[in-house]
């Protein structure tokens, strides 16, 4: 487990091909720029932390804690966020391509997934009520038993979620993009 601890830091530029992370706790600090690709994050706490235009594609994150963790125009490429630790899970991401990782039966009620690119990400009994999807290309994800109730989801865009699977009371969705709620059906809708 982590001994170290860093508060209140910056870190820039950082390349963890060349310098390993160190296993420890990271508390209110702000990474800019970092490349975490590939990099062993396991066993690693992140509290209140700010990752601005960062590469976490391909990183290990078993048991790595992240709790009101931000991201922000990161690439995080085929991430298990289900591998990371439970405990007070919670993050937010804005301008982030996350294309193909997964969030398969994750707690996360009020998460935010704004203006990213989430093309083939896992959903599937994942608990995300009051979550917020604005400007969200799904293209290709997957919904299964996945709770979306209060969820926003105006402008988002190549969407299928199965009505009759999912819980989606109370979401909100743009008009020119509800065909995605009819998928299954096979219908055609026309203006």
């Amino acid at each position: 487990m982590a001994s170290s601890f860093f508060e209140n830091q910056e870190f820039k530029h950082l390349k963890t091909a060349e310098s390993p992370l160190e296993k420890a706790e990271y508390e209110h600090c702000v990474f800019t720029n970092c490349d975490f690709f590939n990099a062993n994050l396991s066993d690693i706490k992140f509290l209140e932390c700010e990752f601005n235009d960062c590469n976490f594609s391909g990183a290990n994150i078993n048991n790595t804690g992240f709790q009101s963790v931000s991201f922000n125009g990161c690439k995080i490429l085929g991430l298990h966020f289900e591998n990371a630790n439970p405990f007070a899970l919670s993050f937010s991401f804005t301008d982030c391509q996350l294309n193909h990782s997964s969030f398969y039966k994750l707690k996360l009620p009020r998460a935010i997934f704004i203006n990213c690119k989430l093309e083939g990400v896992d959903f599937s009994e994942a608990a995300l009520a009051g979550s917020n999807f604005s400007n969200a290309d799904f293209k290709s994800a997957r919904f299964d038993r996945t709770n979306l109730e209060n969820s926003d989801f105006r402008g988002a865009t190549n969407y299928v979620i199965d009505v009759e699977n999912n819980r989606i009371k109370g979401s909100k969705f743009s008009l020119e993009e509800v065909s995605g709620l009819l998928e299954k059906y096979h219908i055609k809708i026309e203006q």
